[in-house]
């Protein structure tokens, strides 16, 4: 087992790797199967509809839970964040395959995009002063501050995904070079069970993350006038 990616396809200085083609193959059954989801909706939904259905309310129901005021705003990047999350921590499982959040370059990616998906929200719900005058709330001199706090929470968020996800396929390899095929069931459990929750970590991060910032100057608002008040 290798834990480093392997590059396919080199075009000049652009390197494609397998957790390249893995990634877009990913997405591409994932689309294709919301296509065929949703496809042909029925009132007297078939078993996989519920089943998709009831998936979906789960979600929704998460996200409620955090964010109750602008829930289906946020739903879609939520929810796809953690469906593509699990099945990209599950594809270790696949002999030949590894899980493309065991590579950096991939954490690093969705890290990214939670970073620009917070700031768009927070901007489109409050406008663009509103949202930035948060930074220099309750002083000017804070604004460093909050800009490196920006910075790291991006980083930790992929630095911490890539790490469990890198350690264990690591430990996987491991118990499979000591035991063989001895032990195969309670590896495999504990390879869905940490892929599922490290997933759920990472969505719900960035579901706090965005609820934070749009509902920071709100409430910032509501204390100022409280304070005006007295």
């Amino acid at each position: 087992m290798n834990l480093q990616a392997q590059v396919v396809w080199q075009i000049g200085p652009l390197a494609i790797s397998d957790t390249v083609i893995t990634t877009w193959g990913l997405m591409a059954v994932l689309a294709g199967l919301c296509w065929l989801l949703t496809r042909r909706l029925k009132r007297q939904p078939s078993t996989l509809q519920a089943m998709t259905e009831a998936l979906v309310g789960a979600i929704e129901e998460a996200v409620g839970q955090v964010i109750p005021d602008h829930v289906q705003r946020v739903l879609p990047l939520i929810g796809t964040l953690w469906i593509f999350l699990v099945c990209a921590n599950l594809l270790g499982l696949i002999p030949g395959l590894h899980s493309p959040t065991r590579d950096l370059s991939t954490t690093t990616a969705l890290a990214i995009l939670v970073f620009f998906s917070v700031h768009w929200f927070g901007i489109r719900h409050l406008g663009v002063k509103r949202y930035l005058r948060h930074y220099l709330s309750p002083s000017p001199i804070l604004l460093p501050f909050h800009v490196i706090g920006e910075i790291t929470r991006t980083l930790a968020l992929a630095v911490r995904l890539f790490g469990n996800m890198m350690s264990l396929e690591m430990a996987a390899m491991l118990v499979l070079l000591v035991a063989g095929f001895l032990a195969p069931i309670p590896l495999l459990m504990l390879h869905i069970i940490e892929a599922l929750v490290q997933a759920y970590i990472f969505g719900m991060l960035a579901l706090m993350y965005v609820a934070g910032s749009m509902q920071s100057q709100s409430e910032s608002q509501r204390q100022s006038k409280e304070n005006r008040d007295e």
